[in-house]
């Protein structure tokens, strides 16, 4: 199979990951361009991150459109996470590959052991702590810069626990949080891009985007709780391989 078929594929599970729960489809992105496309992985999180910021940048307008996104406290939770994330993605470039895929593996299958198991993602009542928002806006940036993912998994409950957002503003504010972070992260790489096959990425990318739109559209008529079984249990299949070609050299 050609590998521009294999990006549209790809880009289409991945567009349909992000657009159905408001994130995750990166932690498909780096394995796809990894194992299926050939990427090195420090290219693959860099191009995850050019798919993950623009496929979320046109499911933001709608959102946005829908009033789901609440403004301030994303560009606060943002705001925190921009430093982290553009040193994470210097650091990045700095690491053994096997490292990277370890560690990418790892939080892959923390964020399916979290999507296969019931959580109470209640808001939060009471003040918020400015603190611990900050904190985990700054823990967020760092995941994203360092391992080329948006964060979504991570970002939605933060912003539902931590700033007490309802389940549905926590999604949409995700997306700009995610947009920010990606693009810090992506200015810290900035030597990296030239180096991407475009050729590969850009198709990737379109039909990520295509992908998103369709995912809204079934994220309406499929419960979300098996949507987040099912893309667990895949997530899970995934972070074991990583783990096993990490641990087992070529």
């Amino acid at each position: 199979m050609s590998p521009v078929l294999l990006a549209l594929l790809a880009g289409a599970v991945v567009g349909l990951a992000l657009g159905g729960m408001g994130g995750g489809g990166s932690l498909l992105a780096v394995p796809a361009l990894v194992h299926l496309l050939g990427f090195a992985p420090v290219e693959a999180t860099t191009a995850s991150l050019v798919i993950v910021a623009i496929t979320i940048a046109t499911s933001l307008a709608a959102h946005g459109r829908d009033g789901n996104v609440r403004w301030r406290p994303g560009l606060l939770f943002a705001a925190a996470g921009l430093l982290p994330a553009a040193l994470g993605g210097l650091l990045a470039a700095r690491l053994p590959a096997a490292l990277l895929t370890a560690a990418f593996s790892v939080l892959a299958a923390v964020a399916a052991v979290g999507m296969l198991r019931t959580r109470d993602d209640t808001p939060r009542t009471g003040s918020t702590s400015i603190a611990r928002a900050a904190g985990a806006g700054a823990g967020l940036g760092a995941v994203t810069g360092l391992l080329g993912v948006g964060g979504g998994f991570l970002g939605v409950p933060a912003l539902v626990r931590v700033v007490g957002l309802p389940v549905r503003a926590a999604v949409g504010t995700s997306l700009l949080v995610i947009a920010l972070t990606s693009t810090a992260s992506l200015a810290a790489r900035g030597g990296t891009l030239s180096s991407l096959d475009w050729a590969v990425v850009g198709p990737f990318t379109a039909a990520a985007v295509l992908g998103a739109w369709d995912g809204r559209r079934l994220a309406a008529r499929i419960s979300g709780r098996v949507l987040q079984r099912v893309f667990g249990a895949v997530l899970l299949t995934v972070a074991a391989l990583m783990l096993l070609d990490a641990l087992v050299p070529r």
